[in-house]
C-alpha cells in the first residue's frame, strides 16, 4: 500500500478524499482569492489604480472648470440661463414624467440604495468594500453640499437676480452615487448591465431636474463629475479583499463584454458632446441672435440636456472600466491543476 505521507510544506493535491482542494495561491488570510503576492496574498495591480487616481483628479478639476465657466463668466451664465428658461416650453407635459423620477430621490431612497449595496457586498463577503460604498455615497453627497453652500458662489453677472449658487445638483448626486455604489459591489459579469442601468437612471434624474427648472445643465454635469471622482477614489484604494477571483478552474477574468459596453457608452457620449458643445459654443459666440430652427432658449435647453446625458454616459463608461481593471489581481492568475 502506498503511503499518503508528504512534507508539510508541499502543495495540496488537486483532489483529496473525493473533494477538490484549492491550491495555496487561491486564498489569503481573509479567505479571498487572487494572484499571488507577498505571503501568498492577492496583490492589486498598480497601473489601473494609478489611472483611477488620475481620473479622480481630472473629475474634481472638471467640477471646478464647469463652475468657473458657467457660473463665474457672463458668457457661461448667459448660455446656462438660456437653457434654464427654455425648460418652460412644454413643461406641463414633460413634468408628468419628470416628477415621479424626482420623487424617488429621498432619504428613504438613499437608505434603501446604500443598504442594498452593502447587502450585496456582505453576501459576497467583501466587508471592506461594504464600508467603502457607504463612504462613497456619504462623501459624494457631503462634497456636493459643501461645494454648493460653503465653497462656491454665484456672482450676479446678468440683468436681474438669477438666484443663489445651485452647483452641483443634490438630486443628481444622490441618484448617481447610489447607482455607482451598486456598480462597485456587483459581481464582475453583471457590472456592464448595472452600468447601463445606472447611467440611464442618473441621466433621467439629471434631465428631470432641468425639466422642473430645479437646476441648470452645469449643476447636473458638476454633480456627475463629483460622483465620478469619488467612484474613482474608491477604485484606487479598494483593498485586496475586494479583488475578483475565478469561480471555477480556468475561468478568465478578462471582460470583453465590458469593453463593448463601455465603448458604446463612450461613442454615445462623444456624439452627444459634439452636438451639445457645438450648439452651446454657437450660442455663446452670438448671444441671442444665433439662427437656429427653434427659439434660442429651447435650443440651449435641448443642448444642455444632451450634454448632461453625454457626461453621464462617459462617467459610467469610465467607472465601469476602472472597476473591472482595478478588481483584477496583478499578474496572471494560474489555473488549478486538474
Amino acid at each position: 500500500m502506498l503511503s499518503d505521507t508528504r512534507p508539510l510544506d508541499s502543495p495540496a493535491p488537486a483532489w483529496e478524499a473525493g473533494r477538490p482542494v484549492a491550491p495555496a495561491w487561491r486564498k489569503d488570510g481573509l479567505g479571498r482569492a487572487g494572484a499571488p503576492g507577498p505571503g501568498g496574498a492577492p496583490r492589486p495591480a498598480p497601473g489601473p489604480r494609478a489611472a483611477a487616481v488620475v481620473v479622480a483628479a481630472l473629475a474634481f478639476l472638471g467640477v471646478w472648470l464647469t463652475w468657473r465657466f458657467f457660473v463665474t463668466t457672463p458668457v457661461g451664465q448667459r448660455v446656462d440661463e438660456l437653457a434654464f428658461l427654455g425648460a418652460a416650453h412644454g413643461q406641463n407635459r414633460l413634468w408628468r414624467v419628470a416628477e415621479p423620477v424626482l420623487d424617488v430621490v429621498s432619504v428613504a431612497f438613499v437608505v434603501a440604495g446604500v443598504g442594498a449595496a452593502v447587502l450585496v457586498a456582505v453576501l459576497r463577503m467583501r466587508w471592506a468594500l461594504a464600508a467603502q460604498v457607504v463612504a462613497l455615497v456619504g462623501g459624494a453627497n457631503v462634497t456636493t453640499q459643501l461645494l454648493k453652500h460653503g465653497v462656491l458662489d454665484r456672482p450676479e453677472l446678468l440683468p436681474g437676480w438669477t438666484g443663489p449658487n445651485t452647483l452641483p445638483s443634490g438630486h443628481t448626486t444622490v441618484a448617481a452615487s447610489v447607482a455607482v455604489a451598486l456598480l462597485l459591489v456587483t459581481p464582475r459579469s453583471w457590472r456592464p448591465v448595472v452600468a447601463v442601468l445606472g447611467a440611464a437612471y442618473t441621466g433621467m434624474t439629471g434631465v428631470s431636474t432641468l425639466v422642473g427648472q430645479w437646476h441648470r445643465p452645469s449643476d447636473v454635469v458638476a454633480a456627475v463629475l463629483v460622483v465620478l471622482a469619488w467612484g474613482a477614489v474608491v477604485c484606487a484604494v479598494a483593498p485586496a479583499s475586494s479583488l475578483d477571483v475565478p469561480r471555477r478552474p480556468g475561468e478568465s477574468l478578462r471582460s470583453p463584454g465590458t469593453h463593448v459596453v463601455a465603448g458604446l457608452l463612450l461613442m454615445a457620449a462623444a456624439a452627444g458632446a459634439v452636438v451639445s458643445v457645438g450648439t452651446l459654443v454657437s450660442l455663446a459666440r452670438t448671444g441671442s441672435t444665433v439662427v437656429v430652427p427653434l427659439a434660442t432658449d429651447v435650443t440651449a435647453y435641448a443642448a444642455g440636456a444632451l450634454g448632461v446625458l453625454a457626461v453621464t454616459a462617459a462617467a459610467f463608461a469610465v467607472l465601469l472600466e476602472l472597476r473591472q481593471l482595478t478588481a483584477r489581481p496583478a499578474g496572471r492568475v494560474p489555473r488549478e491543476p486538474r
